[in-house]
């Protein structure tokens, strides 16, 4: 057994590339089955553009449980918080959501995302402060309290906002289609498809080319060591919890524009989904999140257009059958 030469470069570990092909395979598999290229193509962007919204407000979970192994079962809580708080700017700017111009609609919408991921953010703050910090290690516990929490956050909107479903209307820049040929592509889908790309590129970065991802992986790995190089763990840990928190309120603002909608009990409607889409990709895998949602949306499209009564359990279908193959998720990065 040869040692390396000081000149000969590190050997890499080999890239699984198999559950990145996965939607590819997925949707060149259902083309001969839709049989129309234009409905085929209208359902894959469909499918792209919910899978995106999906992986924002997943993303957050799967950071917390990753760089924090935080069981939050009240993360739904951040999503409707995200999506009441943007109501804030909204609906008193209604005028302007309703004008026919892209840049007063988009001047109204990121002060709305921006809101909603600072009202999320700050309840995130609140609720690692006084729930989650005294029970940090001990799941079952982490479990019962944010269940609790999501109990409480859901009645706590329903006292200030009341029982009524608000209607949130897409700005009218972003409403109709672009028609190329026979497809029909959802301007406001594209959007989302923007914005989910920008978020999975920004926490890739942050968490592998910033020195804050640096210490957030190293504190994972060996937190007593990085609090001896005199830097504060905890302080890290609450900075990724809160950026989790924004994301899902960030997400629960583009879910009430696609549904048009805002009511109390979204978020505990999103959890389960969320969690299907956390366990699929591996839990703290944000590649996997990634990959996870768009399979989940990609199923619940084609399944509702093929076979509509299974869609109802298409998720979960779906979910047993990647923990099958492969039982710690389609990218395990943790052991936990």
């Amino acid at each position: 057994m040869t040692d390396l030469a000081v000149t000969d470069a590190l050997p890499k570990p080999k890239r699984d590339m198999l559950p990145m092909l996965l939607p590819v395979i997925l949707a060149l598999a259902m083309l001969p089955l839709i049989g129309s290229p234009s409905s085929w193509m209208t359902l894959t962007i469909a499918s792209l553009a919910m899978g995106m919204m999906i992986f924002i407000m997943a993303s957050g979970l799967t950071l917390v449980f990753g760089l924090m192994d935080v069981l939050n079962f009240g993360h739904g809580a951040f999503i409707s918080v995200g999506a009441y708080a943007a109501t804030l700017v909204l609906l008193p700017l209604a005028t302007w959501v309703q004008a026919d111009s892209l840049l007063l609609n988009l001047a109204v919408l990121a002060p709305a995302a921006l809101l909603a991921m600072g009202v999320a953010g700050a309840i995130g703050l609140i609720v690692e402060r006084v729930l989650i910090l005294p029970v940090y290690g001990q799941h079952l516990k982490q479990i019962l309290m944010t269940t609790g929490g999501l109990i409480v956050a859901e009645q706590a909107l329903y006292a200030l906002w009341g029982p009524q479903i608000i209607p949130l209307p897409l700005p009218t820049s972003l409403r109709g289609s672009f028609i190329i040929g026979d497809v029909a592509i959802a301007k406001y889908r594209l959007l989302a498809m923007l914005v989910g790309l920008v978020v999975f590129a920004g926490i890739q970065l942050v968490l592998t080319r910033s020195k804050i991802g640096l210490l957030i992986r190293a504190g994972v790995e060996n937190r007593e060591m990085v609090e001896a190089l005199g830097y504060r763990i905890r302080r890290l840990f609450l900075g990724v919890f809160m950026v989790g928190s924004g994301l899902a309120g960030l997400g629960g603002i583009m879910w009430a524009l696609y549904r048009e909608q805002v009511h109390a009990s979204m978020g505990n409607d999103l959890t389960v989904l969320v969690f299907i889409v956390v366990i699929i990709g591996g839990l703290g895998s944000i590649n996997g999140c990634f990959i996870g949602a768009i399979l989940v949306a990609m199923v619940a499209n084609y399944g509702g257009f093929l076979l509509p009564k299974l869609a109802l359990v298409s998720n979960i279908l779906l979910m047993v059958a990647i923990l099958m193959w492969r039982p710690r998720g389609l990218h395990a990065v943790t052991n936990r």
